[in-house]
């Protein structure tokens, strides 16, 4: 894999700069995890992922959704870089790889296997960054008002928000009737 800082392909002088403590085991990770078991949940946030959206942003937006707090899609370099560079590295490999092949049956595997530890990592960023920056709590009125903004600040930007309209709205429902999880930030 070559994973390059410009056009001429070459390596970046250092690697990624991530910070001492992670935190992979957190409210946010054990919530992605509840969430994904929700059929509709993977399905729309696939299609939005499909459109340019990141999973990682309408995660961090549904989870402070349900603790009552705004999200407002600020997000650390660290945490876009890592997605960038990292997380959609493997994603692009996973996706090249033929998937009728047999002979490429294990690494297409291994590679969602290891794009998914990306993407631990990736909410362990992100989970820093909402500890850190500790978010607002929302002064509007309901929690369904609340999910929508907050699902569209997760957006990869305004002009995005229309044509996701379905998928939104589809999450939203289904964030509107999700257990409400742990508290925190």
């Amino acid at each position: 894999m070559s994973v390059s800082s410009g056009s001429n392909g070459e390596l970046p002088a250092n690697s990624l700069d991530l910070p001492e403590k992670l935190e992979p085991d957190n409210p946010l990770w054990r919530f992605a995890l509840e969430f994904w078991q929700y059929p509709e949940a993977q399905e729309n946030c696939l299609a939005l992922q499909q459109q340019g959206w990141s999973v990682t942003r309408i995660l961090c937006a549904g989870w402070l959704s349900l603790n009552g707090r705004r999200y407002s899609g600020i997000e650390d370099a660290t945490l876009t870089e890592w997605r960038d560079r990292v997380t959609g590295g493997l994603r692009a490999i996973r996706k090249w790889l033929p998937k009728s092949n047999t002979a490429c049956q294990k690494l297409r595997d291994g590679t969602g296997g290891l794009e998914l530890e990306a993407e631990r990592i990736e909410l362990a960023l992100a989970w820093q960054t909402l500890i850190t920056q500790n978010p607002e709590y929302s002064d509007m009125h309901g929690r369904e008002k609340l999910i929508r903004n907050n699902l569209e600040a997760a957006a990869p930007s305004p002009s995005s928000i229309r044509s996701a309209k379905p998928q939104l709205n589809a999450l939203a429902s289904t964030l509107a009737n999700f257990p409400k999880g742990e508290p925190r930030p």
